[in-house]
Order: C-alpha cells, then sequence, then structure tokens
C-alpha cells in the first residue's frame, strides 16, 4: 500500500533544510518543484516514509519551527552519531517505558525531530 499520510513542513531555506536532512538523517531527496525561484513543494524520504516540504509561502498559517516529526530507526545509537558527525546537536538518547531508545534534535529552521526505534503501536 502506498503511504497515506505525509508530514508537512515549512522552511525559511528549504534546499539548505533538506540538505541538512540527508546529512544528519541520511534523507534522500525524490522531488523537487520551484516557483519564482523558492522551493514550491519537495518530497523527502526518512527510511521506508516521506514527508512534503517547501519553502514558507507568504501569508501561510504554519510558520517554520512550528512541527515535530517521529523518524523510525533500527539503529538509535547509529543514527545519533551520525547526526553529531552531521553537526546536529542531539539531546541524549533515553530509554523509555514503552520500549524505545530516541533522542531528539532540533533542524535550523526551529522543527524538533524526534528519532528512535518505536515502531508504532500496531508494529
Amino acid at each position: 500500500m502506498a503511504q497515506t499520510l505525509f508530514p508537512t513542513i515549512r522552511f525559511r531555506d528549504a534546499r539548505a533544510s533538506i540538505a541538512w536532512l540527508e546529512a544528519a538523517l541520511g534523507a534522500e531527496t525524490l522531488a523537487l518543484y520551484e516557483e519564482d525561484g523558492h522551493v514550491a513543494h519537495a518530497e523527502v524520504r526518512i527510511g521506508e516514509s516521506s514527508l512534503m516540504c517547501g519553502d514558507r509561502p507568504e501569508g501561510t498559517a504554519t510558520p517554520p519551527g512550528a512541527s515535530v516529526v517521529y523518524v523510525v530507526v533500527p539503529d538509535a545509537d547509529a543514527a545519533h552519531a551520525r547526526a553529531q558527525a552531521a553537526g546536529a546537536a542531539p539531546s541524549a538518547i533515553t530509554e523509555q517505558d514503552y520500549g524505545s531508545r530516541d533522542f531528539t534534535l532540533t533542524d535550523p529552521d526551529g522543527n524538533r525531530w524526534a528519532i528512535g526505534t518505536y515502531g508504532g503501536a500496531a508494529a
């Protein structure tokens, strides 16, 4: 089944933020469409899921830095090391009561990313 839910994030500088996601989280850019010199729409894959993003259009109600996205990874320690190597400042890894090992970090636009091993209740 195709993905039916896409987190959507607005950035002040989508190109720079996508490059940061590639370096810090191993993201892959699937599509990038420009309009008037700005990223109107981009799709980025992290692991098996994708998100939509772009530059903040004038008048939008969702400013950059208003999002939190949880990314499921098989190895929290490896993901934490990768984020640090890319210059991100991840929090310490935390063992959660529900079985996840996770940490958080903030992208250059202020969006929060939670990265951990919790695959959801359905998993």
